[in-house]
């Protein structure tokens, strides 16, 4: 995999065990490398995201007991995958989440592949390991980029049907942050939005890959972890207010209407 360089810049806590031991943990930023190794994206996220503050992690789903939806973690690492880091990354990652968020549209770009290939079909890629192709789109390019140019890279990639249909909840979280917080026209994200209501009504919620569902729990090296950053935030001379979308803990964050 071709990677941009990334600077890993550790995260250092210390804290006292119950024997009375000094523990030291390192928070450092995921390997690009292994970008599906969700539980270090999600350590990541949960620290550097300041949940319960400001959460600015677009698309990735947060309960109030900073308990983080799996769909929207693995969403959060496919579009980012794809993407080679540029000035544009986060254009090209909104137009890949939007198009995630209306199901069925990335089902038809394949049956119209295959139906043009009929003697090479699109076979997805299986396995632990994968061959990503990503994308790089020039600054001056990034308002160019829209839906077929994000279908083709999911295509050129041959990413599977499942794994899009699973990340839907990532493009829907994504889509209904945008009507809380976006300073772009709300036109756009609401013609995504009566596309994706269309869709869901005649085909349904897509599935889940069970293994990959549900909420993540905090763990105990999260909790200190997000206790010091807390009590660091707390000093600055103007704490920052809690925003963001936030679930009901358990709650199913499917919306069906997300701004009518």
């Amino acid at each position: 995999m071709d990677l941009v360089e990334q600077r890993h810049i550790p995260m250092r806590r210390k804290r006292v065990k119950e024997d009375g031991t000094l523990a030291l943990h390192v928070m450092r930023a995921p390997d690009p490398a292994h970008p599906f190794d969700l539980e270090q994206v999600a350590q990541y996220v949960l620290i550097f995201g300041w949940p319960g503050m400001e959460n600015i992690w677009q698309g990735i789903a947060f309960d109030y007991a900073f308990c983080m939806h799996w769909q929207t973690l693995f969403g959060f690492a496919l579009c980012r995958a794809l993407c080679a880091n540029s000035a544009a990354k986060s254009s090209v990652v909104r137009r890949l989440a939007l198009v995630i968020a209306q199901p069925r549209m990335y089902h038809e770009a394949v049956a119209s592949y295959n139906a043009a290939f009929l003697e090479r079909p699109l076979v997805a890629q299986y396995g632990s390991h994968l061959n990503i192709l990503q994308v790089h789109v020039p600054d001056d390019q990034a308002c160019n980029f829209l839906d077929d140019d994000a279908l083709r890279v999911l295509l050129h990639n041959h990413i599977l049907l499942d794994w899009v249909d699973h990340a839907y909840t990532y493009g829907m979280v994504y889509l209904k942050q945008q009507f809380h917080n976006s300073m772009m026209s709300m036109d756009i994200f609401k013609d995504v939005d009566n596309k994706r209501i269309e869709h869901v009504s005649r085909y349904g919620t897509p599935p889940a890959i069970p293994q990959w569902d549900g909420w993540r729990e905090m763990t105990e090296d999260d909790h200190y972890h997000l206790m010091f950053k807390h009590a660091e935030e707390r000093l600055l001379p103007v704490p920052p207010e809690a925003t963001g979308l936030y679930y009901y803990i358990g709650m199913d964050p499917n919306w069906v209407h997300l701004w009518k």
